[in-house]
Order: structure tokens, then C-alpha cells, then sequence
């Protein structure tokens, strides 16, 4: 992309048999407070109704855009694309079942300025806290906050940054260390590679996320979770194995506690 326009913020959502709860993503992000954005869902070979819904909600609103790939790429990929296509200085990224709060985008633009302003002129990264919801999209009380401020070797232990709750300055950032890689647990790689190369990232204590997540998914995947955070610290980070066991039992405490 040659021109991005200042103050835009592009919303990349990757796509896959989501046809049930787009009507309410898309919803969240219409209904935000600021209005200056564009929607980009990336949708990656769905065989489902998701790409008429798409085209359904942006025929009634052009900041509404639908992307296609015929053949899935996963949500690296699906993410990647929307990246190429964004127009917007700023970038946020939004699973295609989790639920913004209508001041979501407003508060993390003007904290980043505001941080850029006073505290780092080259700060690029935001996140903020989430509560876990079910599938219905109600929230279970459970509110996973954030610290002001992490670095690299901080979040190695502590995997706080979720997907659906991040912005980033494109200004600042580059695209070519925005894409995510195609492995496991991508967009967790993504900002270890992020806080590496620029610093801090800011986080922002404010529960405006809402993380759609079914009892079966939180109790099934555990295993799979740590092999995935293992082999990023080994193969990715290449730690060697007493720091990634070191790292590892933190990340474990914590993601235990953010469950329970």
C-alpha cells in the first residue's frame, strides 16, 4: 500500500465459518464511537453463508469490505492479506467471534497518541484487558488485565496480548514485521518479534474486549497450548531449554490464573 491516511484505522478480521457471529462483529465495529475506519473481513475459503452476510452488511455501509480467498490460508494468512489491503495509518485485528465495546478504538487511539505525545514519540503498540465470554457472547465476570508497559523479555513469560485487543502505528511499525508467520500460535510470535525490534508495548487497564470462548475450548486445548508456546521458544526464540523451561513455568501460572 502507497498511501495510508492519517487517522484512519483498518480493522482486519480473518474469516473461516464464521456465518454465525458476523452479524454481531460487524455490528460492534459499526456501532464504535469513532467513526473514521474500515472494515476488511478477509474471508478464507468459507463454505458457509459468511461471505453473503459480508456482502449483504457492506452494500448498506462502504466502509464494510469483503475479501476473498478462495482457498484457506489460515488466520496468518487471512490476517497477512487484510494487512496488503489496509488503507489506515492505524491497525487493529479482530477474531470474527469477538465483540468490541463501542469505545474500544476510541480509547486506544488516544492513548497512543497520548503516549507518543508525553512519554515514547516512537511508541506503536497498544493493548488492552478482555473478559472471557460464552458463546453467546455474555461475559463470565472473568477480566484479564494488563501492566502499563512490557517488554520482550517480559512477555516471553507472560502471554497477555490478545489478538482482538491490539493497535498498532503503522507509522512507526513496519507492515513487514507486522505479517505474522505461518506457524502456531502466530500473532503471539508476532509481538515477541514486535517488543523485540521497537520496545515496549503499552498496555491499557480497561476491560473493552470481549473473548467469545465455549467451556470445551477451554478445557480441551491445554496440551496443545504448550507444545505450541514450547516450540516457540525454542525453534522461533531458539531459547535454550533452561530458559524456556524458566519462561514456561510462568506462562503457565499465568494462564492458568486468567482461567480461573
Amino acid at each position: 500500500m502507497d498511501e495510508r491516511k492519517s487517522g484512519l484505522v483498518s480493522i482486519v478480521v480473518p474469516v473461516y465459518n464464521a456465518g454465525q457471529f458476523l452479524a454481531e462483529t460487524i455490528s460492534c465495529v459499526q456501532a464504535q464511537t469513532y467513526r473514521a475506519w474500515e472494515l476488511l473481513l478477509v474471508d478464507d475459503g468459507s463454505s458457509d453463508d459468511s461471505r453473503e452476510i459480508i456482502r449483504q452488511k457492506s452494500a448498506k455501509d462502504e466502509r464494510v469490505r469483503l475479501i476473498i480467498q478462495e482457498e484457506n490460508s489460515g488466520a496468518a494468512g487471512a490476517r497477512n492479506r487484510g494487512i496488503q489491503e489496509a488503507h489506515g495509518q492505524y491497525l487493529c485485528f479482530l477474531d470474527a467471534d469477538d465483540i468490541w465495546l463501542p469505545d474500544k478504538v476510541e480509547t486506544e487511539l488516544a492513548q497512543i497518541r497520548t503516549i507518543q505525545q508525553t512519554i515514547n514519540p516512537k511508541a506503536g503498540f497498544v493493548f488492552m484487558g478482555y473478559e472471557f465470554a460464552d458463546v453467546s457472547g455474555t461475559g463470565l465476570g472473568k477480566v484479564v488485565h494488563v501492566p502499563e508497559q512490557i517488554t520482550y523479555r517480559q512477555a516471553l513469560k507472560n502471554t497477555t496480548i490478545f489478538t482482538s485487543t491490539v493497535m498498532i502505528d503503522r507509522s512507526i511499525i513496519s507492515d513487514e514485521d507486522i505479517y505474522m508467520p505461518y506457524i502456531a500460535s502466530e500473532d503471539t510470535a508476532t509481538w515477541w518479534r514486535l517488543l523485540k525490534k521497537y520496545g515496549a508495548g503499552y498496555g491499557i487497564d480497561k476491560n473493552l474486549v470481549k473473548y467469545r470462548r465455549s467451556a470445551m475450548t477451554l478445557s480441551s486445548n491445554k496440551m496443545t497450548a504448550v507444545k505450541r508456546i514450547w516450540n516457540l521458544y525454542r525453534r522461533q526464540e531458539q531459547l535454550s531449554v533452561a530458559e524456556s523451561v524458566y519462561c514456561m513455568f510462568f506462562w503457565a501460572f499465568r494462564a492458568v490464573f486468567r482461567r480461573l
